[in-house]
């Protein structure tokens, strides 16, 4: 049986003319969060819809043959996920390996134990005419599932951060500890070496494609996540700034997964400046015992940065959401549903 097909909770057929820039993050989406743009509502909601094709087009069955694996060919993968009428052609899939070593008892195991190999998502490009016109451009957009395997949460739980090595930098920050670092079990993900080679995470993604184009004639890339965790340290967000790659990130504070994984220093400049009536001690020696103890945290690798602009919702705020679990709090229709309510900060539904 088909599944149900995805119909837009709004509206997603509004030009975006020659401001599709904007829409995509050129300016870091100012002005339009909140309160929330409803053309750019209706193409976080679009781009949502990508996300769930990965989702219904992967063998979740644990008994299955197929388990991890795509369910459709490329040709028929949009429709027979529901995803009618897109204007979007599927041109390649993309599969990842955990890297976790595991024990040799485990060879035996049920599939949904062992699976080390899985399908994660695709790539579809923009071939509609009548959509090419109306989002001011072709679009090509890269659709990942979140996690679902046993292997794949538990590359989740390596949440040390390591070095991320881009072969097109010579700078040798890269190898130390001041460089860009992310969580090793993402780039484990990331870096597997099969066919359609696999992306694990969307922002490692964007930083990668990046990186591979001369900056003179590098692509707009946007990232717009449901639900992300956190993903590299402070070295990691400024290079993502200065390359120029856009991320907005959806999220829902009643979400643990956004919480993780680490923790987040908020090195706020003002915090440590101006004289200390209290204690009577010097406003810079304040700081520099600030900075060590910041130094000394940093260096057991568990400090993360967020990255991007943020559009933070609640479920709490809505009333058809309001004491929800743990798990739907994370659902990707959760996220639709609360980007298709959101008014603004002060009026959120």
């Amino acid at each position: 049986m088909w599944p149900v097909p995805m119909r837009p909770l709004i509206s997603t057929t509004m030009a975006l003319g020659e401001k599709w820039m904007d829409y995509q993050g050129i300016n870091n989406w100012e002005g339009l969060l909140d309160p929330l743009d409803n053309k750019l509502r209706g193409e976080i909601i679009r781009y949502g819809h990508f996300v769930e094709a990965a989702y219904r087009s992967c063998d979740f069955e644990p008994s299955s043959s197929t388990y991890a694996k795509c369910r459709y060919s490329k040709r028929k993968l949009l429709i027979n996920s529901g995803f009618l009428d897109s204007g979007y052609r599927v041109t390649k899939n993309l599969n990842a390996t955990s890297g976790f070593q595991l024990p040799r008892w485990i060879e035996k195991a049920p599939a949904w134990m062992s699976t080390q190999s899985s399908w994660i998502g695709y790539v579809a490009i923009c071939q509609d005419e009548r959509v090419i016109s109306r989002l001011g451009r072709r679009d090509v957009v890269i659709a990942l599932r979140g996690t679902v395997t046993c292997l794949e949460w538990l590359e989740n739980l390596c949440a040390t951060l390591t070095p991320f090595p881009i072969s097109s930098h010579n700078d040798s920050s890269f190898s130390s500890s001041s460089g860009p670092r992310v969580e090793s079990g993402f780039l484990s993900l990331y870096t597997s070496k099969v066919a359609g080679k696999g992306a694990a995470l969307a922002t490692l993604t964007a930083y990668d494609i990046k990186e591979t184009f001369k900056h003179s004639s590098s692509p707009l890339v946007t990232v717009i996540s449901f639900g992300g965790p956190r993903v590299g340290n402070q070295s990691f967000r400024s290079h993502l700034e200065k390359q120029g790659t856009k991320i907005l990130r959806i999220v829902n504070s009643d979400d643990l997964i956004t919480k993780v994984p680490g923790f987040v220093i908020d090195n706020n400049e003002e915090d440590l400046t101006g004289p200390d009536s209290d204690s009577g001690l010097d406003s810079a020696y304040i700081a520099n015992i600030s900075n060590w103890i910041q130094k000394r945290v940093e260096d057991t690798q568990w400090v993360y940065a967020d990255v991007g602009c943020e559009l933070r919702l609640s479920s709490r705020n809505c009333p058809h959401l309001n004491g929800i679990d743990i798990a739907t709090c994370h659902g990707l229709k959760t996220y639709l549903h609360l980007v298709n309510g959101f008014v603004s900060s002060n009026y959120p539904f």
